[in-house]
């Protein structure tokens, strides 16, 4: 939390998902007193505001990638494709953005398969999942 607080707007924006209109909003609102206060409040009733589970990879071979997936894989459930690819560094979302990398297809894909032709996402199926976790 006191990394959070301390954050300039400019560090803020490099939060994937964070644009500058929310950095901004979120520097100027943890820069009010009444919001410090409240967090002191916190603190006092024993909340506690850092991180826990594990760390984040910070190597495999998809940090820094984004995926999404999309109908049903043959083998892999998506819980079990999902945990794959966080293992390996990757994030999984739930919708397809620019700033998606791959796109994993299986059956039945649906709109996140068109949206994904749309935008020149590459698109993979869970061979290609597979090839990129190894």
């Amino acid at each position: 939390m006191d990394a959070l607080l301390g954050a300039a707007e400019d560090q803020l924006v490099e939060v994937e998902g964070i644009g500058p209109i929310m950095a901004r909003t979120i520097e100027e609102t943890l820069a009010e007193d009444r919001t410090r206060e409240l967090v002191d409040r916190f603190r006092e009733y024993g909340l506690k505001m850092e991180e826990e589970g594990p760390a984040a990879p910070v190597d495999g071979p998809l940090v820094g990638k984004t995926l999404v997936l999309t109908g049903t894989l043959p083998n892999l459930t998506r819980e079990d494709a999902t945990q794959r690819v966080e293992a390996a560094g990757g994030k999984v979302t739930g919708s397809v953005s620019k700033k998606t990398d791959y796109v994993v297809a299986g059956e039945d894909p649906g709109s996140k398969m068109t949206k994904a032709q749309e935008l020149g996402t590459e698109v993979l199926d869970e061979d290609g999942l597979l090839a990129l976790l190894d």
